[in-house]
């Protein structure tokens, strides 16, 4: 049976995801994974995709791995170079209209929010999380409009579709990097709490040896200068290896926020 991998989370730019492709590809031939032979999928169902049995390597969200992924076996988690960033640790950014940027979260009670999906930590989750002790009667915003994407996010907060949206750090430094123009117009007023960042994950039923290889080849990945320039292109800064229990604070989050009566947004 065929391995697969892919890299569904931050292909802002896709030459620099094909470009750690690539690098992923040779190191984990060097240990031991066939990594020449693994099946790149970018599929439109990723939670069905993440818990494939024959699933190598991929990167999901927080979220996801805590409420919808039990099996799946957390491989760490990388460090990025942005805003909002700490260790292996990552926050959400509230961006408006630049016409808002003088304003508070409170500001936008009873106001339009865009979110790219429900089950997204850094796009919803940890937004709930922040509203639960401003929240009255259950609810904070008037409106709550699905995405698709953090880049649509701030594409629709622009065009005045939705007046605040979370915005993953890492997606948002990348945009602010590679496509300028996505971000002019808009301003962060603010920041979520900083949780553990997207986790790498490999299937349940892959070795403890393939697991230990795995990470071999991602701690290579961020220490060898041979990968420096991928690095740098996608905010990359160093790999912790991480497990489940890791995550548990983003299940508490939910559950505190659920309890304050907060249980949607």
């Amino acid at each position: 049976m065929s391995k697969l991998i892919s890299l569904p989370m931050y292909d802002v730019h896709h030459p620099d995801t094909e470009a750690l492709l690539g690098a992923l590809r040779q190191l984990l031939n060097e240990e031991g994974l066939e990594g020449s032979k693994l099946l790149y999928s970018e599929p439109e169902d990723r939670l069905a995709h993440w818990q494939r049995p024959e699933l190598l390597l991929s990167q999901t969200c927080g979220y996801p791995l805590r409420a919808l992924l039990p099996d799946v076996q957390v491989v760490g988690t990388f460090h990025y170079r942005a805003t909002g960033c700490e260790g292996f640790n990552y926050s959400s950014l509230l961006v408006v209209r630049e016409a808002d940027a003088d304003k508070t979260l409170e500001d936008f009670r009873n106001k339009r929010v865009i979110c790219n999906s429900e089950d997204s930590q850094s796009g919803y989750h940890t937004l709930r999380s922040l509203l639960a002790p401003l929240q009255q009667d259950r609810r904070f915003f008037s409106e709550i409009t699905f995405s698709g994407s953090h880049r649509q996010s701030m594409a629709e907060v622009k065009a005045g579709a939705g007046d605040i949206a979370a915005i993953d750090a890492v997606t948002w430094a990348l945009v602010s990097q590679l496509e300028p123009e996505r971000a002019q117009g808009l301003a962060v007023i603010g920041t979520t709490s900083k949780v553990p960042g997207l986790p790498m994950i490999t299937s349940a039923q892959t070795s403890a040896e393939d697991l230990a290889a795995l990470r071999r080849a991602l701690k290579r990945l961020v220490s060898e200068p041979e990968w420096r320039e991928i690095r740098e292109a996608l905010l990359i800064t160093d790999f912790s290896v991480t497990h489940r229990d890791d995550y548990q604070p983003i299940s508490d989050a939910a559950q505190k926020a659920a309890a304050s009566g907060l249980v949607t947004l």
